[in-house]
């Protein structure tokens, strides 16, 4: 009877591992981000377009190892009113950080964000200035990130929210 139960068992935990492996692999067969994209670039040329339009940059950064950096990705592009708020108050840059390229020296002169996992969000001015780091892990609630904790956290930092007498 103790064999058969340690059988079972052994058969259960293979079972449930290969699942989660399995789910790994087809979430992280997504690319949304890219290895070989200029950073600094891109994040240059969203300050400069947030700058002109009042906005603020909204920057991910993770890769697509991450299984938590594509379900974020997922939920935004799966829910209209959270993908239109993101796109109207906010320049979206993607950044990577993978084996192929970790973008220490951009990553650097973001203050780090890493330290607090993946994904990690962070605000940026017109500037390309840091304005607030966020651990992605506090806009989680259940077994996912929050559509509600999101967009309250979004509201905090959009332009006008940061410069309400500046705001036109």
């Amino acid at each position: 009877m103790m064999k058969r139960l340690l059988f079972l068992l052994i058969a259960m935990s293979v079972s449930v591992a290969s699942f989660a492996q399995t789910q790994a692999k087809t979430e992280s067969g997504v690319k949304i981000y890219n290895p070989a994209a200029n950073a600094q670039a891109d994040l240059d040329a969203a300050a400069a377009k947030a700058k002109k339009e009042n906005k603020h940059v909204f920057v991910q950064v993770g890769g697509n190892w991450c299984v938590w950096c594509i379900r974020f990705h997922n939920l935004v592009e799966e829910t209209p009113e959270l993908k239109n708020y993101l796109n109207t108050n906010f320049e979206t840059v993607l950044v990577n950080y993978s084996p192929e390229n970790k973008n220490e020296a951009v990553l650097k002169e973001l203050k780090n964000p890493g330290r607090f996992g993946f994904p990690v969000f962070l605000i940026l001015d017109g500037n390309g200035e840091v304005l607030h780091i966020q651990n992605s892990a506090y806009l989680e609630e259940g077994k996912g990130h929050s559509v509600k904790l999101i967009t309250d956290f979004l509201k905090n930092w959009t332009y006008k929210a940061v410069n309400p007498t500046l705001a036109k």
